[in-house]
């Protein structure tokens, strides 16, 4: 973990980030099986680490009744959601609000993740929109970019990364921004059993953040918090939580499994 109070020779004190670590449960467990998971999570994470926030991404259907179950037990863990409209309310079938999941205290809230992208047609414009949506109901934004594997090969990682990142931030006010989350995840790591290196991620993460100091302001992008995704096990976390600029993990398999994704929390307190 980094100390607190580590120094910037321009800035003075650099903020110090609490690693956040998220599971993305995507299209899997009905809202009794995500019950489950959560009692099992309670018993392996025990009394953590205050250090290291957790956050769970059930389905739509399962939120209502995780939400009761956190809080009814006191469970420590912060209830996001997958996905969202930009719009407020209207004639949208299939859609969920801002409003409706901040009824459900929902706090963090995936926005560009890169299968909806891909399998969805999002835009970065949408992905603005959606943005600029979700901090207005006060709740914030994981905002997901990635690379290809034909952007990897042809070493235009940092210019797509820098691209998502500038077009995601349009219009969205510093402080908002300070607030918020990053997450890289390669597009050629997740669910394939092969994450970045260690020092390739802090390197793209280091790359998000210098991004965002130039859109804004070194404190701005001192606050942010980026976090990695892509094939995060129990097995290397630890080693991407050692990266100076990797503030967490946003974690989709290992997340439905309680023991493994406990151990990866584990791993942010070391």
């Amino acid at each position: 973990m980094r100390p607190a109070g580590e120094t910037d020779s321009t800035d003075g004190v650099v903020p110090t980030r609490r690693l956040l670590v998220s599971g993305n449960w995507k299209m899997h467990l009905t809202h009794l099986q995500a019950i489950t998971l959560v009692q099992g999570l309670a018993m392996h994470l025990g009394a953590r680490d205050e250090r290291v926030e957790v956050g769970i991404h059930p389905a739509f259907t399962s939120l209502r009744a995780v939400q009761v179950f956190l809080e009814g037990d006191d469970i420590p863990l912060v209830l996001g959601a997958q996905n969202v409209s930009s719009e407020h309310e209207g004639a949208f079938t299939g859609e969920v609000s801002t409003s409706m999941l901040a009824a459900l205290g929902v706090r963090y809230v995936i926005v560009g993740h890169s299968e909806r992208r891909r399998l969805f047609g999002e835009t970065d414009e949408i992905v603005n929109e959606k943005i600029h949506a979700v901090q207005a109901a006060g709740m914030t934004p994981i905002c997901c970019v990635g690379d290809s594997l034909e952007d990897h090969e042809r070493g235009a990682t940092d210019d797509v990364v820098v691209g998502q990142v500038t077009a995601a931030l349009q219009e969205v006010a510093a402080d908002a921004v300070a607030g918020m989350v990053i997450a890289y995840e390669p597009l050629w790591a997740i669910g394939t059993g092969h994450s970045a290196a260690p020092g390739d991620a802090e390197a793209v993460c280091a790359t998000i953040r210098g991004a965002v100091a130039g859109l804004f302001d070194e404190r701005v992008s001192q606050s942010l918090r980026v976090q990695y995704g892509g094939s995060v096990e129990p097995e290397n976390a630890a080693a991407f939580f050692a990266q100076p600029d990797v503030d967490g993990a946003l974690v989709g398999g290992a997340s439905l499994d309680a023991a493994r994704f406990a151990a990866i929390v584990a791993a942010g307190s070391k």
